[in-house]
């Protein structure tokens, strides 16, 4: 039998969409609140995060498609306000992160109160709000599976952060200084080329005034560039492969350039490359490599360094 504060409410609000488009297709709706399976956890939300997956899921240019009517939010923190029989980490008060999972039609963190199974939370770090802790995790926990897991980003590699100014290129770039390694960062123009720096870029290229190839070139020298984190695609691909090293990997997560993006075979040949598509969700489908990067995460939030690699 399943624990609950508030046995007695028989609804809860969620924001659901009928149809694609904008952010006019959106409306609050009451539904029936959902019973706990036995490792379920009933979450009063404090806080949700606003993604850009959010926003290409609504409008159904994301990499899932939804399922209408539908639910949305990848992230969101709370407090544990139920659990179900066989939870045995958390108990009702617990303050607590939710950790992004595709499956918004369904799972969708947009609601006062979500029922969420119990390996897709982690507790509240101490020093952070609702707020900040809702908005901690995709930017994490994206870098984290691509260069950590993936990658396995090292001392002393440079690794390419494209779209750097964004959160998760942020993040990434955190976590680079982390495992040691040396991050370059590209931004559209150079206005946002200081706060990129001072987020720990090594350096900054503006892509619509500066040539990429060259001067990814010229910070690399011979050595070139031994992992490429690309939220970009479109014509850049090629000249991001023809800065990589021997053997370097190359791994694309987005698709922000609205042109082709071709698969630059010859150079992938000539330099035995390795390039490859990513998605969060190879973390967060993996029990042991969740939990290998929550405590990861958990570990920079705090302040301290991880000891995964």
């Amino acid at each position: 039998m399943s624990i609950s504060i508030d046995n007695q409410r028989q609804t809860v609000r969620v924001v659901r969409f009928h149809q694609l488009g904008g952010p006019e297709v959106l409306q609050i709706e009451t539904l029936p609140r959902q019973t706990l399976a036995s490792t379920d956890v009933r979450i009063a939300v404090k806080a949700l995060a606003l993604n850009r997956a959010d926003a290409m899921f609504r409008r159904g240019q994301y990499i899932e498609q939804a399922v209408l009517p539908s639910t949305v939010g990848y992230e969101a923190a709370g407090v544990v306000i139920g659990v179900g029989p066989e939870v045995n980490d958390l108990r009702i008060g617990d303050p607590v992160c939710v950790v992004p999972q595709l499956g918004a039609s369904r799972y969708g963190y947009y609601a006062d109160e979500l029922v969420v199974p119990q390996q897709y939370l982690a507790l509240k770090p101490a020093g952070l709000s609702f707020a900040e802790a809702a908005s901690a995790w995709m930017q994490y926990l994206t870098p984290y599976g691509a260069l950590v897991e993936t990658a396995a980003l090292s001392p002393g590699d440079t690794v390419l952060i494209t779209a750097a100014s964004s959160s998760v290129g942020l993040g990434a770039i955190q976590i680079a200084r982390m495992l040691g390694a040396t991050p370059i960062g590209t931004t559209l123009t150079s206005t946002k080329k200081a706060a990129v720096i001072a987020g720990g870029a090594e350096h900054v290229i503006a892509t619509q005034e500066e040539p990429l190839l060259a001067r990814i070139r010229e910070m690399t020298g011979d050595k070139g560039l031994q992992v490429a984190f690309d939220a970009v695609g479109g014509p850049q691909l090629a000249d991001i492969a023809e800065a990589m090293s021997p053997f370097g990997m190359l791994i694309v997560h987005g698709a922000l350039s609205p042109e082709p993006t071709l698969y630059p075979l010859k150079t992938a040949l000539r330099k035995s490359l390795t390039v490859r598509g990513y998605v969060f969700s190879e973390v967060v489908n993996d029990p042991e490599c969740l939990a290998r990067a929550t405590r990861f995460i958990l570990d920079g939030l705090a302040g301290g360094r991880s000891s995964q690699r």
